[in-house]
């Protein structure tokens, strides 16, 4: 790994990230290097550099490549390398709004929906930024996503997608939030709604407030309670909702267990200079093994292992 890496943490105290600024940064010398590796198809070259940098600093040299040798970076990257580690650089490049786009877009292309990534993206962004994701999504596809989730899901769970694409935080009664939801079970039919309407309209602390009084009204846990009342992607839906305001980083750790590759990269890079810190110590207390130690034990190899470790980092 790159020395100089260690000292750019210095650059950026309080982040959660694990990818941070690159000290000492020059977008054309690392451009120049890159056309060297690529030239001489070198993945090493091109792990240490593209994973060393942030997202903001791999635009910079994706853009003084461009000046240099009148060559798009993707399509270099394309034509060097393959397979796994091709694809995990070519998200590097990504934009972070544009990255979440495609990933959105991948989670519904071809045959079936990969619903869970759809929930994991809508219910770990706030309003705010899915508000600009769903702009990126536009211009990217030219396809209204709203229109999209709903072309893809169907009943309950599309209100809940649909709730969650268009979150707010509307305050509202600790005692009648949970009157409202506990209502909802007495009936022969759960009614998802109150449920969409207020787990996707309050902030997280009101909301934990609310599903601890719940819980000790009913003397069950929450998890319990849903997959007793509703059933099918509702089910689901409402139960990663409920993880994600109790804890976003336990379930995405929790992902992370027990995912295919793409989806574990995914959440990797998309996390990386964000919350990735947080992530891995839950994946640590759940399951006993460090996220670093984790990757070495799985099916990765060569390279492309080298780049996911230099994203987690290192060891707990």
């Amino acid at each position: 790994m790159d020395p100089e890496y260690f000292k750019s943490h210095e650059m950026s105290w309080g982040t959660l990230g694990t990818v941070r600024p690159f000290s000492n940064f020059h977008s054309d010398l690392d451009a120049k290097e890159i056309q060297t590796a690529l030239d001489k198809k070198d993945a090493g070259t091109l792990v240490r550099i593209l994973t060393n940098r942030t997202n903001a600093q791999r635009q910079e040299i994706a853009k003084s490549f461009l000046e240099i040798t009148q060559k798009d970076l993707a399509a270099g990257l394309k034509k060097a390398l393959a397979g796994e580690l091709e694809t995990l650089l070519l998200e590097l490049l990504m934009p972070p709004l544009q990255y979440e786009a495609y990933r959105l877009q991948q989670a519904m292309v071809g045959l079936g929906t990969d619903e869970e990534t759809l929930l994991e993206i809508l219910c770990t962004r706030s309003g705010k930024k899915l508000q600009e994701i769903s702009d990126a999504y536009q211009q990217i596809y030219k396809k209204d996503l709203e229109k999209e989730l709903t072309g893809e899901t169907s009943g309950d769970f599309t209100k809940l997608l649909l709730a969650l694409l268009n979150k707010g935080e509307v305050v509202g009664g600790i005692r009648r939030d949970i009157e409202s939801l506990s209502a909802t079970l007495n009936g022969k039919k759960a009614d998802a709604g109150p449920w969409i309407d207020i787990l996707t309209f309050r902030d997280s602390d009101h909301l934990n407030k609310v599903l601890m009084g719940l819980e000790l009204e009913k003397g069950q846990m929450i998890n319990q309670v849903l997959e007793k009342r509703f059933s099918g992607d509702i089910q689901m839906g409402l139960k990663v909702l409920v993880q994600c305001i109790q804890s976003p980083e336990v379930y995405l750790a929790k992902r992370l267990t027990t995912t295919k590759t793409p989806i574990m990269q995914r959440i990797m890079v998309s996390h990386s200079e964000e919350d990735l810190l947080c992530i891995r110590a839950a994946y640590l207390k759940l399951t006993g093994t460090s996220l670093y130690t984790a990757l070495q034990q799985k099916q990765f190899k060569g390279d492309h292992l080298q780049a996911l470790l230099a994203i987690c980092r290192s060891e707990d």
